[in-house]
């Protein structure tokens, strides 16, 4: 019902900047159903955890992780058929080197969560 597709990703130097994309498609159903997307990451070696989170077609707020609290920014682009969301991120340093993937969820007519393929995002002089 939706699909993710992730870009952006690359290699910056520390103190750059970089700007995710996350492209969600599928039926209008299965989009109008998403109620929050989020980033998560993926360190070498380390488990998968929440980078920012908002919420899609329904009331809420956005959230952040610490880690990356004032130095990121979630912002979404929605429309009836498609929804794409954005991670803005600042002042990059090697510890956020990580693979960066994109989650959906919500309801249909069953629950729905679905994840993009992950993009490698690389801070390194």
């Amino acid at each position: 019902q939706v699909q993710l597709v992730e870009s952006g990703g690359g290699l910056v130097q520390p103190g750059g900047s970089l700007r995710l994309s996350c492209a969600a498609s599928g039926s209008i159903q299965g989009i109008q159903g998403i109620n929050t997307m989020a980033w998560y990451r993926q360190a070498p070696g380390k488990g998968r955890d929440l980078v920012a989170k908002i919420p899609i077609n329904i009331d809420g707020i956005t959230q952040y992780a610490d880690s990356v609290r004032g130095r990121f920014i979630i912002a979404r682009d929605n429309h009836k058929d498609t929804v794409t969301v954005f991670l803005l991120m600042d002042r990059l340093k090697p510890e956020d080197t990580a693979v960066y993937y994109c989650n959906a969820i919500g309801w249909t007519d069953r629950y729905l969560e679905v994840w993009g393929q992950g993009t490698l995002v690389t801070v390194s002089s």
